[in-house]
């Protein structure tokens, strides 16, 4: 008699379940947990998992640093103020325009910077990259795999009219996977909570007590229940923002520089200016 077949090993039951259609997602989803209760993998590689299925189903817009608060370079900006920009905003890349945030001309890549550095006299035009234009409804799935092609680290998307309706980096897609990437520009665990850049103003961990946010700032910053600047930031929006998301709470604008999904990790804070006959 022959032997009995034997059970689909997991990969096989995993692979069968992605070659279905869609509403097979859900099962999929139960066989990962499934897996997970029985130690095959961690909670990490699971939530990885269940990233990579999730950003089929996510549109550019959703993930996009929105148009009116993305960080931009004017082309006939001086050495010295595209310098201090680059620096208080501590991007490696940036859109540059013409006349308006609809006109990109082009990314200029900070490291590029040292070529102007070594040749004031050299025009800007001459270091940038190519802009990557996607539509703000392509599925960051077929994003990803443009952004591996093309060798771009950021895309512009635009809205039906072809107006620039954000941007969006390689690094926002794979966060929606793995969670919160640190780059060489995220603060050292053991560096202080709030740092001064240019431009008078601070990068502060959204962890950083309001105790501690007040007594730097000499300033009473209301509590309203929370214990770190970030919990209260998220209160004010009532909701976890997206980076480059601004917001003013007594008398300081709060801008997020990074937040995944989860939570809120850091800020650029600025005090507003005080009106006319105030303090004066």
């Amino acid at each position: 008699m022959d032997p009995s077949p034997s059970r689909p090993s997991l990969i096989e039951r995993l692979s069968a379940f992605i070659n279905r259609e869609a509403d097979a997602r859900g099962e999929l989803v139960e066989l990962l947990h499934a897996a997970h209760e029985r130690k095959l993998f961690d909670a990490d590689a699971l939530g990885i998992i269940e990233g990579a299925l999730a950003v089929a189903d996510i549109p550019v817009r959703e993930v996009m640093v929105p148009r009116a608060q993305m960080d931009v370079i004017r082309l006939d900006h001086g050495l010295d103020e595209i310098l201090d920009f680059a620096i208080a905003t501590s991007h490696s890349r940036f859109p540059v325009v013409r006349d308006g945030r609809d006109d990109v001309v082009g990314i200029l890549l900070a490291k590029d910077l040292l070529a102007l550095q070594r040749e004031p006299g050299r025009e800007l035009a001459s270091l940038l990259r190519p802009a990557f234009f996607v539509p703000e409804s392509k599925r960051l799935n077929e994003l990803l795999r443009e952004f591996r092609a093309s060798r771009n680290h950021m895309a512009i998307a635009v809205d039906e009219y072809g107006g620039v309706a954000g941007l969006v980096t390689i690094e926002d897609v794979l966060e929606q996977i793995v969670g919160e990437i640190e780059d060489e520009h995220d603060f050292d665990e053991d560096a202080d909570n709030i740092l001064p850049v240019p431009g008078g103003r601070w990068r502060v961990k959204a962890l950083t007590g309001v105790e501690d946010f007040n007594e730097a700032f000499e300033c009473e910053l209301a509590h309203a229940g929370f214990e770190t600047v970030g919990g209260l930031v998220q209160h004010h929006f009532g909701r976890i923002p997206a980076r480059g998301e601004v917001i003013e709470i007594s008398g300081f604008r709060f801008k997020v520089l990074r937040a995944d999904r989860r939570r809120l990790h850091s800020l650029l804070v600025e005090r507003m200016p005080l009106p006319d006959g105030v303090g004066g």
